[in-house]
C-alpha cells in the first residue's frame, strides 16, 4: 500500500483490501466526538450500461493521487476545523461488495464531520488521478468517468 500518514491523517492507495477499522483508529482520538466513515463499494449495476458488472479496475498515478488527496484534506481541515482523515483507494481489481475507496474524518462535532466527509468523497472523485474500469459479467469491460455516482 502506498500511503503517507501524518498525526492523525493517513492517505493511500492499496492493491489490498481495505482495512476500515484500522482506518477509524487511526485518525480517531479522546477529543473527536463524531467519526463518519463512507465506503464505496463495488455494486452489481452500472448507471450508464444495463449489463451486470462482475467487479470494478482502478488505475492510479500514485504520485498525483496522493498529492491530490492530500491537498483535499488539508482543504477539509482548513475549511471545517481540526480533523482526523483518511482516505484510501483501492487500485487493481475489486470485486462485487467490496470497499473501493474509504473516507474517515474524526471531528470534535458531527456537523463538520460529516460535511467534511462529503467534501473529501466528492473531491476525490472528482480530483484525483484514479481511473475506472466497469469489468461486466459478459466479459466485457469500459472505462467510465469516476463522477462518484
Amino acid at each position: 500500500m502506498a500511503t503517507r500518514a501524518e498525526g492523525e491523517r493517513q492517505i493511500g492507495l492499496s492493491a489490498e483490501p481495505l482495512d476500515v477499522d484500522a482506518l477509524v483508529q487511526a485518525v480517531r482520538t479522546d477529543a473527536h466526538g463524531a467519526v463518519v466513515t463512507f465506503l464505496g463499494v463495488t455494486r452489481e449495476t452500472s448507471p450508464d450500461d444495463p449489463r451486470p458488472v462482475a467487479a470494478l479496475e482502478y488505475e492510479a498515478y500514485p504520485l498525483a493521487a496522493i498529492a491530490e488527496m492530500e491537498a483535499i484534506a488539508r482543504e477539509a481541515e482548513a475549511t471545517y476545523g481540526p480533523l482526523g482523515i483518511a482516505m484510501v483507494h483501492r487500485t487493481g481489481v475489486v470485486a462485487l461488495g467490496e470497499p473501493s475507496v474509504v473516507v474517515v474524518v474524526a471531528s470534535p462535532h458531527r456537523a463538520h464531520a460529516f460535511d467534511a466527509c462529503r467534501f473529501a468523497i466528492d473531491a476525490l472523485k472528482a480530483r484525483a488521478a484514479i481511473w475506472k474500469k466497469e469489468l461486466y459479467a459478459d466479459g466485457g469491460g469500459a472505462w467510465v468517468p469516476n463522477t462518484g455516482s
